[in-house]
Order: structure tokens, then sequence, then C-alpha cells
């Protein structure tokens, strides 16, 4: 091209971002390029001394590792990670968030819970205590789809086997147990299942009587369990819960879409496949959408630790009080002290993908991650599964893993979910419908029957504002039982999984 386009985030940036190639010998931004710059990739602007901070969206992406001059491509041959002081400026630039009068909010329609929530989906789950109960739940679920009587129940979404690898092996205490536990509760009560059975083995360390009592929770018809032990081997176990689900669709098709405010909404933020682009259209776009959200009086939860690092000051600094600044940084500490202990490191983050697409650093992934939260206060922090109950700007400690961090927010009562990508994931989270937002043009075109919303405008000259606006109405559209792609492939049942910490024993 012979008049690429790039963009300099900000005044003080040392390197631009090439958003389309940059040939060798092409003066952009007044400079000289000495090499081909990758789309997505960054040059420098300046000369950038060894051990220089390499600075992009006007923060520390990295340190030259070499002399850079300027035109250099800027990539992991020549920019390192060292720790670096963050000034956490605790609460400073915390608000009171603009919120719009109740007559003036906007709308969906949902299921009204007994529970006061509101439901965007109305799925039956069939939940599993232990993997040595996941076939059987499987079978059941699938006898139940394939049997047709669905048919007679178009108001029930489908019935879902929410199956994982642990439950067994594991400690009875601690925060491997607490996790699962929680995890376990969060689907088993979430108002996008109408009604939901618990299959266990018998044996297994994870107990199901354990988790009602300690939860409170009550057999009815819109909750049951049972075990493979108890009833009498795999065959009646699936017989039996096929009987219980066909009672159950009664229950569930009784729950009538109404109109509901758009405070009920509670829309998981993720990301996942980013790139360069990431931090500059998809992420700030879904951002400018949770402070719509926020206004409205909805919640955006924002999580993925791993992928806040390095960027976590410009989140303590927007914390409606100290303490929910430090509890950031506390979980900020604990990862890493739990990288260290598996002889890790945060920076292992980015992927190859990432790095590919243009990211160098965990800190310059981590700036962009950061920027789907947008610019209201910080109301809470969460651990991972923990029920959300807070209004506003929340954010949720889970691993950047996409189904394991996905997991832990839907778990959290997240009935609608953004996942952001640039170089194009395919996910889907039952039982909350997933939006995907392209970073860029090429993959959304790609990737036509996987994409949603196409962010990669942001680069033609479309205000993030208006994008903004574009996905905020497109979620009240898919919360009113719009179906988004991955649904319509039939993602979301292989995506459920818990977060295990801990020795497998």
């Amino acid at each position: 091209m012979s008049n690429p386009r790039t963009i300099r985030l900000a005044l003080d940036d040392n390197v631009v971002v090439a958003v389309d190639p940059i040939a060798a010998g092409t003066v952009v931004a007044g400079t000289i390029a000495r090499e081909r710059v990758p789309r997505g990739h960054k040059m420098a602007v300046a000369a950038i001394a060894p051990d220089e901070a390499v600075r992009k969206y006007g923060q520390v992406i990295g340190f030259a590792a070499r002399a850079i001059a300027p035109g250099d491509w800027v990539h992991e041959h020549n920019v390192a990670l060292r720790d670096f002081a963050r000034d956490y400026r605790f609460c400073e630039a915390a608000k009171n968030d603009e919120l719009l009068a109740p007559e003036l909010r906007a709308t969906f329609e949902g299921y009204a819970r007994p529970n006061g929530r509101a439901g965007t989906r109305n799925y039956i789950g069939v939940l599993t205590s232990v993997n040595c109960s996941a076939s059987a739940a499987k079978f059941i679920a699938e006898a139940v789809n394939r049997s047709g009587i669905l048919a007679d129940y178009p108001g029930v979404d489908g019935v879902v086997a929410f199956v994982h690898g642990t439950g067994c092996g594991m400690a009875a205490r601690g925060e491997g147990w607490d996790v699962l536990q929680r995890t376990q509760w969060g689907y088993a009560t979430h108002p996008n299942l109408g009604a939901a059975l618990m299959v266990g083995l018998g044996c297994e360390t994870f107990q199901i009587d354990r988790l009602k009592d300690e939860y409170g929770m009550v057999e009815g018809d819109h909750f049951q369990t049972m075990t493979i032990q108890a009833t009498g081997g795999t065959r009646k176990t699936v017989a039996e819960g096929v009987e219980r689900i066909k009672a159950m669709l009664p229950v569930a098709a009784r729950a009538r879409r109404e109109t509901r405010p758009a405070s009920e909404i509670t829309l998981a933020l993720q990301c996942g496949g980013s790139d360069g682009y990431s931090g500059i259209t998809a992420n700030p776009a879904l951002g400018a959408a949770v402070d719509l959200l926020v206004r409205h009086g909805g919640t955006g939860v924002l999580a993925e630790t791993p992928e806040i690092y390095g960027a976590e000051h410009l989140l303590t600094r927007r914390a409606v009080n100290r303490a929910v600044g430090e509890k950031l940084v506390e979980r900020i500490r604990w990862w890493e002290d739990y990288t260290a202990r598996n002889r890790g490191e945060m920076n292992n983050n980015p992927s190859p993908g990432n790095k590919a697409g243009g990211l160098t650093t965990i800190l310059e992934k981590s700036l962009g991650a950061a920027a789907k939260g947008g610019s209201t206060t910080l109301r809470a922090v969460y651990e991972y599964a923990e029920p959300v109950k807070d209004k506003g700007f929340v954010f949720m400690d889970t691993p950047g893993y996409d189904p394991v961090g996905a997991t832990g927010q839907v778990a959290g009562g997240c009935n609608v979910m953004c996942f952001t990508t640039g170089r194009g994931s395919a996910f889907g989270c039952k039982p909350a419908p997933s939006l995907k937002l392209a970073t860029n043009s090429q993959v959304f075109r790609s990737m036509i029957d996987d994409m949603d919303i196409d962010c990669g405008a942001v680069l033609d000259g479309v205000p993030v504002a208006q994008k903004g606006e574009e996905i905020f109405r497109r979620v009240l559209a898919v919360a009113s039982g719009e179906r988004t792609k991955s649904e319509e492939l039939g993602y979301g049942d292989l995506e459920f999984v818990p977060w295990q910490i801990g020795a497998v024993m």
C-alpha cells in the first residue's frame, strides 16, 4: 500500500500501530520504515535507548532490550518485560456514575424469575457433581433433545448437559472445593435455566447433599438431584433422568418473556484471540457499551485477572473505595504467587496467536483488555463464581483462559456475554448467549458464520461511541431472544469448564 495507515494512541507514545502493512522504505508518521512492519504491529517513531520504556496507550508496555531506531519494527526481538512500579492512586478517578431516570431506561424482553433476577434464555440444565456422572448426564440430555418432545414446548430453548472433569480426587476443603461449589450453585440457580437436574455418582468427594445443605437448596419442580449408585446404574439413571426432565418441561415452559428493565442485564466481558487492534477497536467500543449499560442501571463484569496484569493501576484509580482497590491488588499478588508456585510467569500470556497479531507483552495485552470495562466507577471485586450483586461496573477474579473465565462469570449470574476477538475465536457459553465482536473487518469477513459485529469499522473512521451504541442495542436484542452466531452453530455445551485449583489426588 502506497500510503499505509497508522495510529498513535497518545502524544507520548514512541510507537505507532500499523493499520495496514508497512513496507520497508515507506514514510509514515514522518518516519522512514527501516523494515517491514506487519498489520497490527508496532513501528518506532522515536529513538528508544536500551532499557528505556516502550510506550503505547500512554502507558509502559515493555522496555527496549537493545537500541531501537526510528522506523524499526518493535516486537519480541527487541522488547523485554520487567517489573516496574505502578502508582495505584486508589479512588482518585472514582465518580458518581450518571444514571438515567427509571422511566428513561431501555428495556428488553426477558424472563422474570422467582428469585427476582431476569433470564435471557430458558434452558433446562443437567449438571454433574463429578466427572464420573458426565456421560450419564450427556445421555439424558441427548435422549430428551432427540425425542422430539421439545417441539411441544417452544418456550424452552433446549436441554443442556453441563459436564466437567473434576469433583473427586480433590480436597474436601479449601480454594478448589469452594470454587467448584460456587460454580455448581451458580449454574443450578442461574436465571437462564427454567429448571435443573443434578446427577452424581454417589461416592465422590463433591457430595450433592453437602452442596444442598450449605446453600439451603430445596428440591422441587425446578431443581432435583439423583445419583447413579442409588438409582441402580447407568441405564436406570438415564431412564429416570429422562422422565424427570419430561416432568420439568411444562414447569419451565410456563415462563413467558415480558418487558424488563435493562438494569436486569448482567453482561460478561470477555476477549480471546486478541490482536494489535483489540485495544483500539472492539475493546474500547465494548467499553463504551458498558458505560451505556451502567447508565441504564445494568452491570458489566470484567474478568481475566492475568489479562489486566500491568493495567490494574488504571482500575484501582476508579475504585469506589480503597477496600475495593486493595482487593484487586490482593488478587494480582495471589496470581503472582500462584504462577510462581507452578513454575510459570505472568508473561506466559500473550499466546503465540496474540503475538502473531501484534501483541508483544502481557502489559500491552492487559492495557487493551482493560478497555472493555469502559470508564465508570469500579464498584466491587468478586472472587471466581461469586454471585454478582452490585450494579454498575465490577470485576471478577478468573483465569484468562476463555472457557474457564466465562464459566465463572456465568456462574456469578451473567445472563449475556460479549466476546471480542482479533484472531478469530470460536466460542459459546450456554446458558448465556455470547455476541462475538471482531476487532478487524478481515476476521469478520473470513469468519462471518462466527462473528456478530464488525468493530473494524472503527479503523475506517466510525466513532468508538457509535460502535458502542450498536453493541448496546444488540445486547438488548439478544437478551430479548435474538440468536447469536454461536447459538446458531450450537456452541456452548462443551465450554462449561470450572476452574480447577489444587492438587489432583
